[in-house]
């Protein structure tokens, strides 16, 4: 088989399979389990069941970067548009917009104390910026609203192995500041006075937490365009399952479901012999939202 590099019957398989298959499947792994921990996280830091990723506004910062890229081409004439298309370019500007926005984040984390301010400040990063993409959309072409309405959709079968190496990287590097905060994060159910009493050092937890999130969050939304539902609902399917609230459960849990529910998705969404392929985006939510429902009306309650 041409995955152990044997010869294989057409030369397109071993294409098809190599560069195209095993780098998707790899990235909807990465998706999914990086979504699923950070809106566990988030879930869990501000006692919020409707908490997810991307709260903070880095998806909103990392949409923004993409969107002066794309629109903003329609405001200067259009010097730069043959460029957009590169996905190495589109990652660059993605990048750069959320990592502005979590520097923004991380320096009002420093002068608040209530977590609850956080997060009214990370919706109103994402407002702002919305309203910066509405009017570089408002004087955009229609071609460039069409490509980036194409990248808004998300995608997870364009990039390269060197893409996806850079992507595991940053996703590990997430990975390794969460491993600290997994006993603090069972104190901070109980609330941020009862995890300080226990001699848990909040603010250091806090901004693991938040940059743990912000990293997840920002590398996802820059290589494969803003991914809906998995962050926000598959810790509550976990809960469900589980019925625990451990994070040494929890966090292996979300990843394993959370890799598992993009790969269904990614599957649904290719359509029986047809080249198309519908947006992942619509397949999360439209598939996924109905699950959801099902089981809290089985289970008649949510458990943070």
């Amino acid at each position: 088989m041409s995955i152990f590099n044997q010869e294989t019957t057409k030369e397109t398989w071993s294409y098809i399979i190599l560069d195209y298959r095993i780098p998707k499947a790899i990235t909807a792994i990465l998706v999914g389990s990086g979504l699923a921990i950070g809106g566990l996280l988030m879930q869990t830091l501000f006692r919020n069941p409707l908490a997810g990723p991307y709260v903070l506004g880095v998806s909103s910062g990392a949409s923004l970067g993409v969107a002066l890229l794309i629109l903003g081409s329609s405001i200067l004439g259009g010097s730069y548009l043959a460029y957009a298309y590169s996905s190495v370019l589109l990652s660059v500007f993605a990048s750069l917009g959320s990592f502005l926005v979590l520097f923004a984040v991380m320096l009002v984390a420093r002068k608040v104390k209530n977590t609850m301010t956080i997060l009214i400040i990370g919706l109103m990063f994402s407002s702002l910026t919305a309203a910066m993409i509405s009017v570089l959309a408002y004087f955009s072409s229609a071609e460039n609203l069409q490509q980036y309405l194409f990248w808004s959709f998300g995608s997870l079968g364009n990039l390269s192995w060197n893409e996806i190496l850079i992507f595991a990287s940053i996703y590990f590097i997430g990975i390794l500041l969460i491993l600290p905060t997994i006993k603090p994060l069972n104190s901070l159910l109980l609330g941020e006075n009862y995890a300080k009493s226990l001699g848990i050092n909040f603010n250091k937890t806090k901004n693991l937490i938040l940059i743990a999130t912000s990293l997840f969050t920002g590398v996802i939304t820059a290589f494969s365009g803003p991914i809906a539902f998995i962050g926000l609902a598959t810790p509550h399917i976990t809960k469900l399952i589980f019925n625990t609230s451990n994070h040494k459960i929890l966090i292996p849990a979300v990843a394993i479901l959370g890799a598992i529910f993009m790969l269904i998705s990614d599957t649904i969404a290719q359509l029986p012999n047809s080249e198309f392929t519908l947006p992942i985006n619509a397949i999360t939510s439209l598939f996924g939202a109905p699950v959801v429902i099902w089981l809290l009306l089985r289970k008649k309650k949510i458990n943070l």
